[in-house]
C-alpha cells in the first residue's frame, strides 16, 4: 500500500470520529432506497475549475509557483505519457504540500483514467467515495459522487464480474444525489448481498442506506450482519447503536455505544460517548 493510501486511511479515520462522534448523523428522513419512490435531484453543481480556484487561495506564494511549473510542465515528447506523470505529480503536491483532497482526488482521477487500469481506476473512485460518504453538503455530495461514478463505470468496462465496483456505483447514486432513481444504484448492490450475505461491503451499503432514509430497522438488520462477521468495526457499531437510538430503543442503544467504547481510545470520543449513554439511561 503506498504512502499516500496510510495518509488517507489515517485521515478518514480522524473524519470519521469527528463526524459521528460530535453529533448526531442520522440526516432527515428522504427517500426509501428500498422502494418504488423518487426523489430530485435540484442540486447546484460544482465545477472543478471553481474548486482548484478556492484551493489556490489558501496556498503559499512558494507553493503557487511550484504549482504553476507543474501544470505548465507538459511541452513535446509521448504527451500522454508526459500527463500522467504530471497529474500524479499535482495530485501529490495537492496531498503532501497543500493538504487539500479535492484536488488531489481529481488529478488522481484524471491519471487513472488515461492509465486505465482496474487498479488505478477503482483506487481514484474509491477516494471519492470514501469522502462521499462523510459529506453532508448536497452540491459537494454530487460533485464527488458524480466523478466516482465514471471511475467506477470505466473499472467495470474493464471487469463487469467486480461486485466491490459494482457496491461503490450503487453507493454514488444511494448518497450521491446524482439521479432522481436511487433505485438505480440500490438494486445491484441488494443483489449482490442476497446473493452472498458475508459481503460486509454490500451490507454496510444497504445498512447506510436504510439508516438515511430512516428505515432504522431494515439498517439494524444489515449492521447486525457486519458485526457478526466484523465483531470490531467501530463504524457498522456505532452506526447500529444510533439506529437503536434513532428508534428509541436505549438499552440495545446503551449496549452498542458500550461496544464502541472498548474500541475507541480517543479521549474527545470517549467523553462523547459516555455523555450519550449517561444520557440514554436517564
Amino acid at each position: 500500500m503506498k504512502k499516500q493510501q496510510f495518509l488517507l486511511i489515517g485521515i478518514s479515520l480522524v473524519i470519521f470520529v469527528l463526524l459521528f462522534f460530535f453529533g448526531k448523523t442520522v440526516p432527515p428522513k428522504s427517500v426509501s432506497p428500498e422502494s418504488d419512490a423518487v426523489q430530485s435531484t435540484g442540486i447546484q453543481r460544482l465545477s472543478f475549475p471553481e474548486l482548484l480556484a478556492k484551493a489556490k487561495e489558501k496556498i503559499s506564494p512558494a507553493q503557487s509557483q511550484r504549482l504553476t511549473q507543474l501544470e505548465t510542465s507538459v511541452k513535446r515528447g509521448d504527451v500522454k505519457d508526459q500527463q500522467i506523470h504530471v497529474y500524479h505529480q499535482l495530485a501529490r503536491f495537492w496531498a503532501d504540500s497543500a493538504h487539500i483532497f479535492e484536488p488531489y482526488a481529481y488529478y488522481t482521477g484524471e491519471a487513472a483514467k488515461l492509465e486505465n487500469s482496474e487498479k488505478s481506476l477503482t483506487f481514484a473512485a474509491r477516494l471519492y467515495l470514501d469522502n462521499l460518504m462523510s459529506e453532508g453538503q448536497p452540491a459537494m455530495q454530487y460533485w464527488l459522487a458524480s466523478n466516482a461514478k465514471v471511475l467506477f463505470e470505466k473499472a467495470l468496462a474493464i471487469n463487469p464480474n467486480n461486485d466491490s465496483s459494482k457496491i461503490g456505483l450503487g453507493a454514488c447514486y444511494l448518497f450521491g444525489n446524482i439521479s432522481d432513481n436511487p433505485m438505480q444504484g440500490i438494486l445491484p448492490v441488494r443483489a449482490i448481498a442476497d446473493k452472498d450475505p458475508g459481503n460486509v461491503y454490500a451490507q454496510m451499503i444497504l445498512g447506510l442506506g436504510g439508516k438515511k432514509s430512516g428505515q432504522f430497522d431494515k439498517a439494524i438488520e444489515r449492521f447486525l450482519l457486519v458485526v457478526k462477521k466484523e465483531p470490531e468495526n467501530v463504524e457498522a457499531l456505532f452506526n447500529l447503536a444510533e439506529c437503536y437510538e434513532e428508534k428509541g430503543d436505549k438499552a440495545n442503544a446503551v449496549k452498542w455505544y458500550e461496544e464502541v467504547k472498548k474500541l475507541v481510545n480517543i479521549p474527545d470520543a470517549q467523553k462523547e460517548l459516555n455523555k450519550r449513554i449517561t444520557e440514554l439511561k436517564k
